[in-house]
């Protein structure tokens, strides 16, 4: 069980964050300098050197974002001119890309990123710039709605594995169709029929809290508390819903923690999103109180369960049901052991998880529930304290990933075990890295007292 320290404050983080930034963009520009771009996007370390694993091309948005948010750390000009040329050059068949749920990754990464440090005056406005952020953003929303599977009672953005498959991923691509609606667009479709990208995006996340998050009541009495289901299967031809399963879980009754961690982030986010909407238009969707409700149980839920199933320095092995966990004995109890013979952990998973702990926490804290949101928040620092430590803060200078010991798919066996090892670790990926500078970037910003970071601030106030 996570062990959490209650007197870490924001401020304790100031002299590491300098040192963290300084190897983040060294990074960078190893990156740059050394990985073969004509190879495709880079995925994964492969003995400290990035590689590409063609199955989607999803990680173009979190490599450019990387150099966006490096460029709001230290202020340095290269990195954002660095961004905004690879984006023009790369990202435009992301942005219609209708075959990926993937969306809300890359685009808002990146364009989402430029335009609101376009909002906030760390770069230049300019209008023309500005409208075409926006247009990226409003036809991306679009395209990611148009991946739609129709429920009895609502509906999904189904993934890449088609119609029948709802990803817990995705939670985190509803944020492109919130912004997307919040800049006024809607998705056409047949008969120039306008479809509302909220209802869609509400609709989706209800179908995650419903299907993909267990409570330990009524349909999963069963089950526990929140755990989660990397992939629910439904019946298209009636909409019902059939089973859990897992693509990079072990199974569908056991926890891919990296999963829990985009719904622990995803929904958190949801929530300080759903702030900004009029009320007025959720009453045909159930209406603000019973949305709001749905979202925070779930975001509770989840968190509560990466608590109480991660060792006490905050970072998780790959999958809480993962097959020779029990070989480690008692592993609830002491920190993680990435070195380990059996099973390896999943910082990645961390590091998008401890950014979901810190907004559920910061969200009930501006609430007035301090004793629940301080246990979220000083969990959230817990986790980002063990992260900035070796053995996952990437010191040496040969190693172009910034968080050791993330692990992509384990049941597929393309992480790279190093030699002498019996399970992968040492490497990086693309996502953990990215997912590690927005946690930086987020508590940097509590620090230094700047507006308060989330994806809705491309939208001008």
């Amino acid at each position: 069980m996570l062990k959490i320290n209650l007197i870490l404050k924001t401020d304790d983080f100031t002299n590491r964050l300098d040192y963290f930034w300084k190897l983040s963009g060294e990074k960078i520009n190893r990156i740059v300098s050394e990985y073969d771009d004509s190879k495709g996007a880079p995925v994964f370390t492969v003995g400290g050197k990035y590689s590409t694993r063609g199955w989607t091309e999803w990680t173009h948005g979190f490599q450019f974002g990387s150099a966006v948010l490096q460029y709001d750390a230290v202020g340095d000009k290269n990195f954002v001119d660095l961004a905004k040329k690879q984006i023009i050059e790369k990202m435009a068949t992301h942005v219609s890309h209708n075959g990926v749920h993937d969306h809300g990754f890359n685009n808002l990464s990146t364009y989402g990123n430029l335009l609101r440090l376009m909002h906030e005056g760390k770069i230049e406005y300019d209008e023309w710039e500005a409208n075409f952020y926006e247009l990226a953003i409003k036809i991306s929303g679009a395209v990611q709605a148009s991946r739609w599977t129709v429920l009895q009672n609502g509906g999904f953005i189904n993934s890449f594995n088609g119609p029948h498959s709802l990803f817990v991923d995705t939670i985190r691509s509803c944020r492109i169709l919130i912004v997307s609606h919040l800049l006024g667009h809607a998705y056409h479709g047949e008969g120039d029929r306008k479809i509302s990208l909220l209802e869609r995006a509400i609709q989706h996340i209800e179908a995650t809290a419903k299907y993909s998050i267990y409570y330990g009541q009524g349909r999963d009495k069963y089950d526990i508390w929140g755990r989660t289901a990397h992939e629910s299967i439904f019946n298209v031809n009636d909409g019902q819903y059939r089973c859990p399963n897992s693509q990079q879980g072990y199974t569908g009754f056991t926890t891919w923690t990296r999963g829990l961690a985009w719904a622990m982030l995803g929904f958190a986010e949801e929530l300080e999103a759903l702030q900004l909407i009029d009320s007025s238009q959720l009453v045909s969707l159930g209406g603000i109180e019973k949305i709001t409700q749905m979202i925070l149980k779930a975001a509770k839920a989840t968190c509560d369960f990466y608590i109480d199933h991660t060792p006490p320095c905050g970072v998780t092995y790959w999958d809480t049901g993962a097959p020779n966990l029990h070989r480690l004995g008692d592993y609830l109890n002491r920190s993680a052991d990435p070195f380990n013979d059996w099973e390896p952990v999943d910082s990645s998973a961390s590091a998008i998880g401890a950014q979901g702990l810190l907004r559920l926490g910061h969200y009930l804290n501006k609430k007035g529930q301090e004793v629940e949101g301080q246990k979220y928040w000083q969990a959230g620092l817990t986790v980002f304290d063990s992260l900035l430590q070796e053995p996952y803060l990437s010191t040496d200078q040969e190693h172009q990933g910034l968080l050791l010991h993330t692990i992509y798919h384990q049941p597929n066996g393309w992480d790279h075990i190093p030699k002498g090892s019996k399970i992968a670790n040492g490497e990086s990926c693309m996502w953990g890295d990215y997912h590690f500078r927005e946690l930086a970037i987020y508590v940097q910003k509590m620090i230094d007292k700047e507006p308060y970071y989330q994806f809705t601030n491309c939208i001008k106030k």
